[in-house]
């Protein structure tokens, strides 16, 4: 995916087993998606309460979140139990909307399947904003809440 390309509509599971379209978590506004390698792990749990610590902060700028791994559904809930998460966390068990952003790995999948990325997806479907950084567990939120401001 490429910025300002629409981004094909797709469907997963969330952590509760309810299917999640793309075109349903964009409807009401625009969507920050954060994938993680591994629910539970300390980078991934670290990345994913810092989300949820701004959440307050994205809601005001008219957006949703949602977390894509390669995890199964009940090892997401857990995660989500665990750490207090109220937004989805969607598995991608097959890779294959990991592949539509171009965030799975090859080399390295059996320990970390997904590189850690973050995308906006405006109202429209199309692709806005884009970080990777596999180090710094607190930029992509931070770099999508000012993103946010900065597409309004």
């Amino acid at each position: 995916m490429k910025l300002d390309e629409k981004v094909p509509d797709f469907a997963l599971p969330d952590q509760h087993g309810t299917l999640r379209t793309l075109a349903e978590l964009t409807a009401n506004g625009p969507l920050v998606i954060f994938f993680y390698p591994r629910a539970g792990s300390g980078g991934c749990t670290t990345e994913a309460c810092h989300f949820r610590d701004l959440q307050a902060e994205f809601a005001a700028a008219g957006a949703s979140i949602v977390g894509i791994s390669t995890d199964a559904e009940d090892v997401q809930l857990q995660f989500a139990t665990k750490n207090s998460l109220t937004y989805p966390l969607l598995s991608d068990r097959n890779g294959a909307v990991a592949d539509l952003f171009r965030v799975r790995r090859r080399l390295l999948a059996k320990s970390l399947p997904i590189k850690r990325s973050t995308f906006i997806v405006d109202s429209q479907g199309i692709l806005r904003f884009a970080v990777s950084s596999e180090t710094n567990m607190v930029l992509h939120a931070d770099q999508a809440l000012a993103a946010l401001a900065t597409l309004a």
